[in-house]
């Protein structure tokens, strides 16, 4: 059976590919980023202009126009059918302690906007330092500890909006 891929280019094209249809596809690599592409009979000048191999994501120049292009394989697939995409798990509303400790720092505020992996707080626990970071991006909607607090295992500490 021949895998399958979708791929979405500029994020309103969807594409179904299989991969019988990429072995018609001659390709030869001119240089670290650029590939001359033969489709039928028809010549492509390709370049990858960024790639973000994780996300699964390219920036491909095309004779000379850019696409942006998503790419999701058989099991990204099923991953989005069953309802667990990575989107889906970045959704947390709260913070609560890990473990029973001291709130060293808190360097955010109520309202204040903060990205993925920011530092929220550093809570001193077993006299070692652990610096919570954000698990998302997010607007801080409720601060609920101060600096100096002793905290307990699963106490709240933050919410987000």
């Amino acid at each position: 059976m021949s895998k399958q891929f979708i791929a979405k280019v500029n994020n309103n094209q969807v594409f179904e590919i299989l991969e019988t249809d990429l072995s018609a596809i001659d390709v030869v690599k001119t240089s670290e980023n650029k590939q001359h592409i033969l489709h039928k009979n028809t010549s492509y000048k390709a370049e990858i202009i960024e790639s973000n191999f994780l996300q699964k994501t390219y920036k491909v120049k095309v004779n000379n126009t850019t696409y942006t292009i998503n790419i999701e394989n058989e099991l990204d697939q099923l991953i989005k059918k069953m309802g667990f995409e990575s989107s889906s798990s970045k959704q947390i509303q709260t913070i609560k302690a890990s473990m029973p400790g001291l709130i060293l720092e808190l360097p955010i505020t109520i309202g204040q906007a903060v990205k993925e992996n920011d530092t929220l707080l550093i809570l001193e626990a077993m006299k070692m330092e652990n610096i919570i970071t954000s698990p998302r991006d997010g607007i801080i909607k409720a601060i609920l500890v101060t600096k100096g607090d002793a905290v307990e295992k699963q106490q709240l500490l933050i919410e987000f909006e």
